[in-house]
């Protein structure tokens, strides 16, 4: 660690009230450009806690920068990684409002729910896929709380990877029914094709964006318990939105997910 307790509270307070106040800042490692890994997600998890102490249940784990090509451009060799609380969930087919964001993008993810617990170190592709219960699609409205989107990895890994809502539609199906790999995405804005994807697009397999999640917290002492709901990051790239768009996105084999954006 190179930040002490009582920074790390502090930067955890700072972002925790851009986000309650739905306001944007600077990157925190502006002015604290020496703090390392362990400090981000350090301070993510104090921003779990207070939010967990105000009432916010976390309600799932998420994966972010999934992309090999995003990875490289970033310097890392993993995703990063994050939670989503019940008070970011909306329902398939209604409405976001845009006053409670700041500058909100949309990527399509294909989301499990686990069945057994998955532990790290040494958690592989095949363990997550014997741990999987169900596979559902969904749409994460991602919403940086820096300014114009601009920001390290160490500083959105603090602000928790970008997470401010995500919708569940469509229908669950058993593992075994589906190839995770080829299973298709098509994201619509405003009845244009936006983007179109595979699951392949995700580490060239969504389960093993879930086996570096296990690993990830096993190094921290944690795990991924059974029944946990996981977002295994964007299988499209992000697409920003305004008010007045209307989102639709069509999952192969796992029906579709639609949200409007309104004032």
């Amino acid at each position: 660690m190179a930040l002490d307790r009582t920074h790390l509270d502090h930067l955890a307070a700072h972002l925790d009230a851009a986000r309650s106040e739905v306001r944007d800042v600077t990157k925190i490692t502006d002015d604290f450009p020496d703090m390392d890994w362990a400090d981000a997600y350090d301070i993510q998890d104090e921003i779990r806690r207070r939010q967990e102490a105000r009432g916010l249940r976390t309600v799932g784990l998420k994966a972010g920068l999934t992309s090999f090509a995003k990875m490289k451009q970033m310097g890392v060799n993993e995703p990063c990684f994050g939670f989503v609380s019940a008070d970011m969930a909306r329902p398939d087919g209604g409405e976001i409002r845009m006053s409670e964001l700041i500058h909100p993008k949309v990527e399509a993810e294909i989301c499990i729910v686990t069945k057994a617990a998955l532990r790290g170190p040494g958690c592989h592709v095949g363990a997550v896929m014997a741990a999987i219960d169900f596979v559902i699609p969904a749409v994460e409205i991602i919403d940086s709380r820096y300014r114009d989107f601009k920001f390290d990895l160490k500083s959105v890994i603090a602000d928790n990877t970008s997470a401010a809502r995500f919708v569940i539609g469509g229908r669950s199906r058993a593992v075994e029914a589906l190839d995770l790999r080829t299973l298709g995405v098509v994201l619509e804005k405003n009845g244009r094709i936006a983007a179109m994807a595979a699951g392949a697009a995700v580490l060239g397999h969504p389960a093993a964006a879930v086996a570096m999640l296990a690993n990830h917290l096993g190094r921290r002492g944690q795990e991924i318990p059974a029944g946990t709901f996981i977002m295994t990051g964007g299988v499209t790239e992000a697409i920003a939105v305004q008010a007045g768009d209307s989102i639709n996105v069509r999952f192969q084999d796992l029906g579709s997910v639609s949200m409007r954006f309104v004032e």
